[in-house]
């Protein structure tokens, strides 16, 4: 048969088959199934794909036209698909898809910036920052694979001596897939350190840090001064959360000047920008800020003057087996505090350096509270220092003069109830000078709640005046931790206490007894209004902030009333507080070689339980340049152990000059 056409030459075909004649059979179809080519049909029609076709000069396999356009349109719609999904990753997804490559690739590293000093208005330190070594996780560096994560914890808890709980409980309050390095512990010591950072090597997670602590140069000498500086600690969730910038602290200020200056003395912390491997190790640093240091801050307070009041407080309150008191010292014309001690204190440095459980548990379960600041908190009964405000409204309002009297025969008796004198018998014919003198309740009684042919104040302007003066609020002091004070109203009585007010709950009222509450401070303050001359300043502890850069921003007074009462009500009180000394319940201070001025108090407050003793007082008298003001608690008289503390102070002050 002729493939090529009968009137075409024929070619000469070479045969592919050396072993074979030209013209032999060819199995084409498998053993034992012959075809000879010469038998072979001009034409295959199409079949199966697996059909051998032969036409013309082509020998192969034919592939249906519409299998050809499935598979066509099957490339087609995948490569669509591809198309659409990449847009949505450039366009819909790009910026997030690019910020998560750019975080496994960038990471960004923070470090606290080194903390403000604390001085003395002398410029003496009381604080200092020392090398602290810590260690920290990046919890998103962690492995991935769970028990290799619980190894490194594992291992990790043993070389710090921690449970492996603890540690997982702090990543936990950061989030797995943080950036940010969680503290784990800090004070390392050096072999401790030496193993953290040969485990670094291979744990891209875990970071060594060198940092910094406080040491608190003046616990020691004066361990009052833990209330006035406080102390730093870890930031809780909601610290955590308070945050608004990218850098979180790993310590923030808890308690005293700490925590009310924490934002200035922290500073700006540096930032330094680096590049990581697929392995997360650094490779290059990318881009670094160096921050700036914190403020410092320079107080009033003198450390020679807080280590002697502490020292004196310390001795009186011993001999008489007392242990909970304050003393304040204030500069009348400025607001500014020399001496804040309140009693008992605590070692601030056992925070600094990572209190034990031990030792906590010690401060949080003392009855007498040593982490209480006293002179600024303590809310207690005012007792006769009360009757200051007293006389300045009843002065004030005209209900008295200077001449006024008011016979004290040992008490009044209104109806069925009977207000006693302190002084059995009475002390005769009264003016407001002697009655600050010598604290004479009748006295008080009559201009308070009214007597005989005196108005009285009532409750309404007692408070008012009390307010005037500082009391029932708090001053506005620049450390945490202020207290209120409380004054009671006839409405609070009622409504609280579901009773009416009495005339006898004026008559407590106007002696310091009763419901009414201050703090040593609020009394300070008011003492200075009668030093100064009218003038009720804020008190405060910070003079000025100091920046790295030599900037000294100076805090200026700040007067809260600039004229509390008239200059004739203050110079007839100030009689009366001269008088104490000289002749009345302050007299063991008479013999001071400089004059002083003082009230005494002995405030109620239990019926099983001693008073609570308070002397006020200021010096010199005609030239006022500092306020004493002492508490103990449980003391008993005011013109006892409260009049020896404050003596022994003003004849150490003094003598330095």
């Amino acid at each position: 048969m002729n493939f090529f056409g009968s009137n075409m030459p024929q070619p000469q075909i070479n045969n592919p088959f050396p072993d074979y004649e030209t013209g032999a059979s060819l199995n084409l179809t498998g053993a034992g199934s012959k075809t000879a080519i010469d038998d072979m049909p001009t034409d295959v029609s199409a079949g199966s794909s697996d059909e051998l076709a032969i036409t013309g000069n082509y020998l192969g396999l034919t592939v249906p036209p519409r299998k050809i356009l499935l598979i066509f349109m099957i490339l087609l719609a995948s490569l669509a698909a591809i198309v659409l999904r990449s847009a949505q990753l450039q366009l819909a997804s790009g910026a997030k898809y690019r910020e998560r490559a750019e975080g496994n690739r960038i990471r960004t590293e923070w470090s606290a910036a080194e903390r403000g000093i604390i001085y003395d208005r002398n410029g003496s330190p009381l604080v200092k920052n020392v090398p602290d070594l810590s260690v920290t996780i990046t919890p998103a560096d962690l492995p991935a694979d769970q028990e290799a994560r619980r190894d490194l914890v594992l291992q990790l808890a043993e070389i710090l001596g921690i449970g492996p709980v603890e540690i997982e409980e702090r990543l936990a309050e950061r989030g797995a897939s943080s950036l940010g390095q969680v503290v784990i512990a800090e004070h390392l010591t050096h072999e401790q350190a030496v193993k953290i950072e040969i485990e670094a090597g291979s744990q891209p997670a875990l970071q060594l840090k060198i940092g910094t602590r406080r040491d608190y140069l003046a616990a020691t000498g004066a361990s009052s001064l833990a209330h006035v500086l406080g102390y730093q600690g870890r930031p809780t969730t909601a610290e955590l959360s308070s945050q608004t910038g990218a850098f979180t602290p790993d310590l923030v200020g808890k308690s005293g000047l700490e925590r009310s200056y924490d934002a200035v003395m922290s500073g700006q912390p540096s930032r330094r920008t680096i590049e990581v491997d697929a392995l997360r190790r650094s490779r290059e640093v990318v881009a670094e800020d160096a921050g700036a240091p914190g403020s410092n801050l320079v107080l009033s307070l003198d450390l020679e003057v807080q280590r002697e009041a502490e020292n004196i407080l310390v001795s009186e309150m011993k001999a008489w087996h007392k242990t909970r008191g304050s003393l304040i010292a204030l500069d009348p014309r400025t607001g500014e505090l020399l001496a804040l001690v309140s009693l008992p204190a605590f070692d601030n440095n056992k925070f600094a350096s990572g209190i034990s459980t031990e030792d906590y548990r010690a401060l949080a379960g003392d009855t007498d509270n040593p982490m209480f600041s006293r002179a600024i908190a303590a809310s207690l009964p005012s007792g006769s220092v009360f009757k200051l405000v007293i006389a300045a409204a009843a002065l004030e309002e005209k209900l008295i003069t200077a001449n006024t009297t008011v016979l004290s025969t040992g008490g009044i008796r209104i109806d069925k109830w009977y207000f006693p004198d302190w002084k059995a018998g009475g002390h005769g014919p009264t003016n407001v000078a002697k009655a600050l003198a010598e604290s004479v309740n009748t006295f008080f009684y009559a201009i308070g709640g009214g007597y005989d042919r005196i108005e009285g104040l009532g409750v309404n302007r007692i408070n008012a005046y009390a307010r005037r003066f500082g009391l029932g609020d708090r001053l506005g002091l620049d450390l945490a931790g202020e207290g209120d004070g409380f004054l009671p109203t006839k409405e609070w009585k009622e409504t609280v206490k579901g009773e009416q007010w009495y005339i006898g709950d004026t008559y407590h009222l106007a002696i310091g007894q009763g419901d009414i509450l201050v703090t040593p401070l609020q009394i300070t303050a008011m003492t200075s209004v009668f030093a100064n001359g009218g003038k009720l300043f804020q008190p405060r502890l910070v003079n000025a902030v100091t920046s790295s850069d030599g900037t000294r921003q100076v805090v200026e007074p700040k007067l809260l009333n600039a004229q509390v009462v008239s200059p004739q009500t203050i110079n007839i009180v100030r009689r009366g507080l001269r008088q104490a000394v000289t002749t009345g319940s302050a007299r063991s201070l008479a013999a001071l070689p400089v004059a002083v001025a003082a009230k005494t108090g002995t405030a109620q407050w239990s019926q099983t339980k001693n008073t609570h003793a308070w002397f006020t007082s200021f010096a010199p008298y005609e030239n006022p340049e500092i306020v004493v003001t002492v508490i103990v608690e449980e003391g008993g008289e005011g013109s006892q152990i409260g009049a020896a503390v404050a003596r022994r102070f003003y004849e150490w002050y003094f003598s330095r000059k």
